[in-house]
């Protein structure tokens, strides 16, 4: 597989993709370690953990600098994403220490609870944010004792595979993690099928999610998934009207808009759906769109031609206002700002995952809530209002697993990000993350 900068097209290295040999190689690797990893003391493991978070934080300009050539991220995103890696491995760490059981009272004995790892982890990996997602699976799996193989998307292998090798570096035993570049329909249908692989975690499409766990169900093997979306920002006429134009070209074109969390359906209140449209028109109008090298660009490329040419194809007629981008090499995609005089329209209900965003008025409340929620995906979003009792009111009815009220903040690490309906099944980070790598086991012990 030749890996593209998609900035420039240039070929940045070949990598030689797994076969299903390999995979089963990989995979029963990865179950011979299980057996000494989950021995391992909860005070080692923690240690090692953070060895493995110091040296990612002493190579954290290294994997900024694969991330943006792999990945097409401008530097500051990509130095944001390195941190987050350090700052994930850290947070887990302090939980193989924690992995509490519990004691129960019943006559007659003690009953206990053990909370046991489930064995090895596959951990499915999108182009969008590669290192920082791979590590959100990875590291409280390794936590809770299990072993991790990690299938990074094709299109960017970089970060994972360099990460991989600093974990061993970290003094992390052979087999505990690995990295399996490979095809999704051959080494991510094999991780999912394999009778040797305890769980999957996804990040990635509905549509191959839903075949993930149809493929997992045969085995009742555990899954996470974390899906696709189609996020509402909802502009109350009372809010801050200001922040929340200012600050809503980030909260869909960061990442030129790959992103799951990205708020594309903007709903305005319709008294000040004028004034907030001539606001954002300004807002957008004032991003840099280009080098990724230079600090001050606000949006790279997309990931890859077809990738550009999908984006492309939700765009029709005149929008009601286009950004510039770069011409020349490079998958370009300009911001774009559309309205819509009908809520079918396609550009409004699917999900892009490029830099376009859908503008629309609504006249109350409740109506606000019935186009929120008018969509099978239930992610992320905003709430911008100034009234207390009607943001409370909204993010109780919205159907979003992640929301923010007067902001665009969805992930942290130490709190837990998933979705509701079609946006995915159970939860990462956070102290939640954690049971999902785990089963509890329960003991009685007669008196």
């Amino acid at each position: 597989m030749k890996i593209i900068n998609p900035a420039t097209e240039d070929v940045l290295a070949d990598v030689e993709l797994a076969d299903l040999a390999e995979t089963d190689r990989v995979v029963e690797r990865a179950r011979k370690a299980f057996a000494a990893w989950r021995e391992v003391s909860p005070g080692d493991r923690a240690r090692l953990l953070r060895r493995f978070a110091d040296l990612v934080d002493r190579h954290g300009d290294e994997l900024a600098g694969l991330e943006l050539a792999n990945a097409g991220h401008p530097i500051g995103n990509a130095r944001w994403e390195a941190g987050n890696v350090r700052d994930v491995l850290h947070f887990y760490a302090g939980a193989p220490e924690r992995n509490h059981g519990k004691q129960i009272p019943v006559p007659g004995g003690v009953d206990i609870t053990f909370a046991e790892p489930l064995g090895v982890v596959g951990v499915i990996v999108p182009w969008n944010f590669p290192m920082a997602i791979m590590m959100w699976g990875a590291a409280p799996a390794l936590a809770a004792g299990n072993t991790v193989i990690v299938k990074p998307a094709e299109w960017t292998p970089m970060t994972a595979l360099r990460l991989a090798e600093l974990a061993l570096e970290a003094g992390l035993p052979e087999g505990v993690l690995q990295v399996l570049p490979g095809a999704g329909e051959v080494a991510g249908a094999r991780l999912v099928e394999h009778p040797g692989v305890n769980k999957i975690v996804f990040t990635g499409s509905t549509e191959v999610g839903k075949l993930i766990l149809a493929r997992a169900a045969e085995h009742v093997k555990r899954v996470t998934l974390e899906l696709g979306g189609k996020s509402a920002n909802v502009v109350f006429a009372d809010a801050d009207l200001e922040q929340a134009a200012a600050t809503a070209p980030s909260a869909v074109f960061d990442n030129s808009g790959q992103d799951c969390c990205a708020r594309s359906r903007v709903l305005v209140e319709r008294p000040v759906y004028e004034e907030f449209l001539d606001r954002l028109r300004t807002a957008v109008g004032a991003l840099t769109v280009g080098d990724p090298l230079d600090p001050g660009t606000d949006m790279g490329p997309l990931i890859s031609a077809e990738h550009r040419d999908r984006v492309a194809s939700f765009v029709t007629g005149t929008p009601h206002y286009q950004g510039t981008c770069p011409s020349g090499k490079g998958f370009w995609f300009p911001p774009t700002v559309l309205t819509h005089d009908s809520l079918d329209d396609r550009a409004f209900t699917e999900e892009i995952f490029g830099p376009v965003v859908s503008v629309v008025p609504f006249d109350d409340e409740a109506a606000a809530i019935q186009i929120a929620n008018n969509t099978k995906y239930g992610l992320s979003g905003s709430i911008w209002t100034r009234d207390v009792g009607r943001a409370l009111r909204v993010a109780r009815a919205v159907e979003a697993g992640n929301l923010s009220v007067n902001s665009h903040s969805s992930v942290r690490y130490w709190t837990p990000f998933g979705g509701f309906k079609q946006s995915g099944l159970g939860r990462e980070l956070g102290p939640d993350a954690l049971a999902a790598f785990t089963e509890t086991k329960n003991v009685f012990i007669a008196h």
